[in-house]
């Protein structure tokens, strides 16, 4: 983007144009943000949308809209997103998406991490969101990425990826393959039946959660872009994928993944802190939950790269094959933890 074409958007939020400063932030995988500073030290987000992977941006609006009023506790910092000239909350410019939100001053995210009051904090406002939005009309929410962690949807993709890639990088791929084969048989044991339908982040990556710089206490979760229906173990699954695993999601040395007994631990004395809301179902759910989230997520780098790269943002060619097999790899290590999980869940949880 020219610097004229990101003046031209500020503008059309309400902003005086002569007195900003934008970065580009480059950690997510998806959407296109950049940091606006004003003069005075203000700060907002301005994202442009990838419509490309979110079809109907404004229905990913309206979810967030919908979500927002019940976002708001005196230990949940709530977001706000600026109105552009015309009264909406988003800007549609040249076919691209835009919207634009306010900055919390003092906050930070982190990729990893090994302190146990950082997962404790993980754990509390992952737990806090879902208390503060139970209550919420399921009915409103429209899915912004319709069967985003549907198992049967996900393994039809492969299957079709597999079909259509080239042979070439079915050899390379090989071993990826027969590791999604093996795990699509093991979770063949996830049963949804009885779980309640509740309205969940989705994405609960640590570097989607905002901690306080000064006091280190979670202050909410960002990246609100996938808030739709789904089940607990869904943010359960993906928040511990990320949170008692200190390698990057790409790690190439497997001997750098790991799964944190102690880091699992202080979660799960986080989420207790605010869990009144889950059912008997919900915690039975959590320890294949674990398993589940980073196989489902390497199954879907791992498509991506037999359909060469066109969801996620890669740096170099076999990114995503790197992604699967890191994924898989956790994802191993937490089928071998499912015991100690489960046993850990009743103990906290109970």
């Amino acid at each position: 983007m020219t610097k004229e074409s990101i003046r031209k958007i500020l503008s059309e939020f309400n902003l005086n144009v002569s007195s900003l400063h934008w970065t580009p932030l480059t950690s997510g995988l998806i959407n296109d943000t950049y940091l606006v500073t004003e003069e005075d030290g203000q700060q907002y987000i301005l994202q442009k949308i990838n419509t490309q992977v979110f079809k109907n941006a404004s229905i990913l609006m309206d979810n967030i809209q919908f979500a927002l009023p019940a976002l708001k506790a005196d230990n949940y910092s709530q977001i706000t997103f600026l109105n552009t000239t015309a009264g909406t909350n988003h800007l549609i410019q040249d076919n691209d998406f835009w919207r634009m939100m306010t900055y919390i001053p003092n906050s930070t995210t982190y990729d990893t991490t090994t302190e146990t009051s950082a997962a404790f904090e993980a754990g509390r406002i992952i737990g806090k969101f879902h208390q503060l939005l139970q209550y919420s009309d399921t009915a409103l929410f429209n899915d912004t990425l319709p069967k985003f962690h549907n198992l049967d949807f996900r393994t039809l993709e492969f299957q079709e990826a597999l079909q259509n890639t080239d042979a070439q990088k079915t050899e390379i791929a090989d071993g990826a393959i027969k590791k999604a084969q093996s795990f699509l048989k093991e979770l063949q044991h996830l049963d949804t039946t009885n779980l309640p339908v509740r309205i969940c982040h989705n994405d609960t990556k640590l570097n989607n959660i905002l901690f306080s710089k000064s006091t280190k206490k979670a202050l909410c979760l960002i990246d609100l872009d996938t808030i739709m229906k789904g089940h607990f173990f869904y943010d359960f699954g993906d928040a511990i994928r990320t949170v008692v695993n200190n390698a990057p999601e790409d790690e190439q040395n497997h001997e750098l993944i790991n799964f944190d007994e102690s880091l699992f631990k202080a979660f799960v004395d986080g989420l207790a802190v605010n869990s009144s809301f889950l059912t008997t179902a919900d915690k039975d759910s959590l320890p294949l939950g674990a398993v589940f989230m980073p196989f489902i997520h390497g199954l879907r780098a791992l498509t991506d790269y037999l359909n060469n790269n066109k969801y996620y943002k890669v740096t170099y060619e076999n990114q995503n094959l790197d992604r699967c097999y890191s994924l898989f790899d956790f994802a191993e290590k937490a089928l071998s933890k499912k015991d100690f999980m489960a046993a850990c869940i009743k103990e906290r949880l109970s």
